[in-house]
């Protein structure tokens, strides 16, 4: 797995400004102030830094842009980085700013003199964030991404501060390292397996084969794999770090590992974009990474069904009707709407035996959201205003973007079938919406429900805020979030 950048915390002192290796970054407010790094970085440049503060770029500087002086004359460094950063800067303000740094920085060894930053733990979230690179499968050898060092007036309050943002990065890495990982390395086995390596983390993590998921009746599910060399699987992975006995959260993920579409085939053009069709599982894995990381003092189950969607002799046909874990029946109009026969039989599993206090299903689910809310929001649906504002709120507290959809008898009428209990399509219209219909015909009464449908946020084709293009780890820092607000213990 892809580690996230290690970052030391260090005692501010001015001097070592000058023998400091690779890049030196000083954090500068807009208005100009110099600290005392800063000052001794402007005397042995003869006043260059000053010449840049004062310059009419810097004036029209925004919070977080980072400007660079090359092999600066009198100091090691190879660049000094002049970072913009409000002195009361808010914790968006803070994590972007260390992204813009890390991103300049390149993976280079990166000196930042951050005084008496407010916001440290946050500037340093953003910098494990955005350094990250999937280069396994290159034929050169990667270059080790250099040291991080932040020399701060109170090292050891920043450090124990950072801990827990440190074990959300870590999540988050998984979860990229998992979505951009090709379906041929990535088989149903080898992710359960990856996730069977978190027990050394506290993990307790259970794998169901084949034999099991059919005594348990999850036949849609199994449905969507038939087709396949890859067993399906699903995988359970508890944490126990709340109230004994207390009601879980349970989190579910779509695990498709590679999507052609089955019988009802995809177009060539693209299709090798659905090695990310695991996104859902993804985060899955990389929240509960998270929380096992960090300690966080709740009872947390994630739970994760892994298939993969192939054509053979032996696939699902349109047409077919199988019957679900719950004991309805679906009549299969198109074998590529295979997400939400996986997540139902694992969602109606989660609930029959761990009663939730409140479950989200995630999912890569429909190109419809996409056609909605484009790659800057997540589609999100539920049954319950309160779990759903929880969420929304600290998916706004992570700068991460998400959109509630919404819900309704009409759209539910387009999932009727002539000859099953339900259809798995609806027809065109509010495609993502007739989707989550779907789903909630599978959450019992009384089960706090949202789905997050993550089709345009779990791998884009450009940069972001706070990851290079391809996968994001969209959905860990939120779910982290909202279990830390609303379901830890005190």
């Amino acid at each position: 797995m892809t580690q996230a950048t290690p970052i030391r915390f260090v005692p501010f002192v001015p001097s070592d400004v000058l023998t400091a290796k690779g890049r030196v970054a000083l954090i500068v407010p807009p208005e100009g102030t110099l600290d005392q790094a800063c000052r001794t970085v402007n005397r042995v440049t003869k006043g260059g830094l000053a010449r840049l503060l004062e310059s009419d770029s810097f004036a029209k500087a925004k919070s977080g842009q980072v400007f660079s002086l090359a092999w600066p004359a009198g100091l090691e460094a190879e660049a000094v980085d002049v970072v913009v950063l409000p002195r009361r800067a808010t914790e968006t303000e803070a994590r972007k700013a260390g992204s813009a740094l890390a991103k300049v920085a390149g993976g280079k060894p990166v000196t930042v003199m951050a005084a008496s930053m407010l916001k440290t733990a946050e500037f340093a979230l953003g910098m494990a964030l955005r350094d990250y690179a999937f280069e396994r499968h290159k034929s050169a050898e990667a270059e080790p991404r250099g040291e991080v060092v932040i020399a701060h007036k109170k090292p050891e309050e920043a450090e124990v501060a950072y801990a827990p943002l440190a074990a959300v990065a870590d999540g988050v890495h998984m979860t990229r390292d998992l979505v951009n990982e090709p379906a041929n390395v990535l088989t149903t086995s080898n992710f359960a397996e990856r996730l069977v390596e978190m027990t050394e983390l506290g993990l307790e993590v259970e794998v169901l084969d084949e034999a099991q998921l059919e005594e348990l009746g999850m036949r849609t599910l199994l449905s969507v794999g038939q087709g396949s060399d890859s067993p399906s699987k699903v995988v359970v992975m508890q944490w126990k770090g709340g109230t004994e006995g207390q009601a879980p959260l349970a989190l579910v993920g779509k695990g498709v590992v590679f999507d052609t579409g089955g019988i009802s085939l995809k177009p060539a053009a693209g299709m090798e974009d659905m090695t990310m069709d695991m996104g859902g599982a993804g985060v899955v894995a990389g929240t509960m990474r998270a929380l096992a990381g960090r300690k966080a003092k709740a009872n947390v189950v994630g739970l994760v069904g892994l298939v993969e969607n192939m054509p053979s002799g032996n696939a699902t046909r349109p047409g077919d009707v199988v019957t679900s874990m719950k004991g309805d029946t679906v009549e299969i109009i198109n074998t590529d709407a295979e997400g939400r026969l996986v997540l139902c039989d694992v969602m109606w599993y989660a609930q029959d035996r761990f009663n939730p206090a409140g479950m989200i299903d995630l999912a890569t689910l429909t190109g419809a959201i996409i056609i909605g809310l484009g790659h800057e929001n997540a589609g999100v649906f539920s049954n319950d205003d309160s779990l759903c504002n929880a969420f929304l709120k600290a998916a706004e507290a992570e700068d991460e973007g998400a959109w509630r959809m919404p819900l309704g008898k009409a759209y539910d009428d387009q999932l009727k079938s002539r000859i099953a209990d339900m259809k798995n399509v609806g027809g065109r219209p509010a495609g993502s919406i007739t989707a989550a219909q779907f789903l909630q015909r599978f959450v019992k009464d009384g089960t706090p429900w949202i789905h997050l449908d993550i089709a345009g946020v779990a791998s884009v084709t450009a940069d972001t805020s706070y990851a290079p293009k391809g996968a994001t780890g969209w959905g860990v820092r939120a779910l982290d979030r909202l279990v830390r607000d609303s379901f830890e213990a005190e």
